[in-house]
């Protein structure tokens, strides 16, 4: 039957009212179905910035600072840093002292010529370093990398830093999260998740807060960030289970822990080392 014929029986105003009604439903059945369809998305507020290794540059320490904290910051394993810059053990290091991340040294002045010789088919640049009186100019090479130590075993009988819902995972993806997120209340406990003593106690990482680092190796540390009060010092013994902060929000948007183990240096799935749960 044609919509004339159906108008014409049931009246102008009638069948006015059934096409407005047909039309509603069809735009009500195409919002239901647009918003059916999931979208993914990534809550970057979970997420600690990762950047890769620095390896060019200077860095000038500052007050708060030290070697495992810069460490920390820059993708580096402390050790190796602290042969690339000559630093023995204990590792100390002082406000203004320069840390270098491509090995070389500022100890000596240097003066950087460069020569360019060019013909119709070629051209070559060639980069001297001039070295003090009495010393033989060389070719600039590029520095080789300081070696990584031997990986040593992972620490055994970890435990899990504090109670709560996981809100975040470890993701390889540099851009994404290097470790896990534990939700909680405030001021509730956060554990040393090993034995090892406390390198670093502060808040000069940005995007971590009130931030505990604890060495358990040559090889592995673990961070505590986010935190509402640190209850340990730098060079203080610890054990598993012990409590070594309250959870907090400093430095994101809610209650959480952020918590990172890193492996000469580089970032782990904390999940592989923890019991289930």
């Amino acid at each position: 039957m044609s919509l004339t014929v159906i108008a014409q029986r049931m009246g102008t105003t009638s069948f006015q009212r059934l096409m407005i009604g047909f039309v509603l439903s069809s735009l009500l059945v195409g919002c239901s179905s647009t918003k059916s369809s999931s979208v993914g998305v990534v809550d970057r507020n979970n997420a600690a910035p990762q950047r890769p290794t620095v390896t060019t540059g200077q860095y000038a320490v500052r007050r708060g600072d030290t070697l495992f904290s810069i460490a920390f910051r820059y993708g580096w394993d402390y050790k190796a840093l602290a042969a690339r810059n000559n630093i023995p053990e204990p590792y100390t290091i002082h406000p203004g002292q320069t840390i270098r991340f491509d090995g070389r040294t500022g100890s000596a002045p240097t003066t950087v010529v460069t020569s360019s010789q060019s013909t119709s088919s070629s051209s070559s640049k060639t980069t001297v370093t001039r070295r003090p009186v009495g010393a033989s100019p060389t070719i600039a090479s590029k520095p080789a990398p300081a070696p990584l130590p031997p990986a040593g075993p992972a620490p055994t009988g970890w435990g899990w830093p504090s109670n709560g819902i996981l809100i975040g995972k470890f993701s390889s993806n540099g851009s994404l999260n290097k470790g896990i997120d534990i939700a909680g209340d405030l001021g509730q406990p956060v554990l040393a998740a090993s034995d090892g003593t406390v390198v670093y106690a502060g808040s000069g990482l940005r995007g971590y807060g009130e931030l505990v680092i604890i060495k358990h190796s040559d090889t592995y540390v673990s961070a505590y960030g986010h935190n509402r009060r640190l209850l340990v010092r730098e060079g203080q013994q610890v054990k598993v289970g012990q409590t070594i902060a309250e959870m907090g929000s400093t430095g994101t948007d809610r209650v959480k822990l952020h918590f990172e183990i890193r492996r000469q240096g580089k970032p782990v799935d904390p999940l592989q080392f923890l019991p289930r749960r």
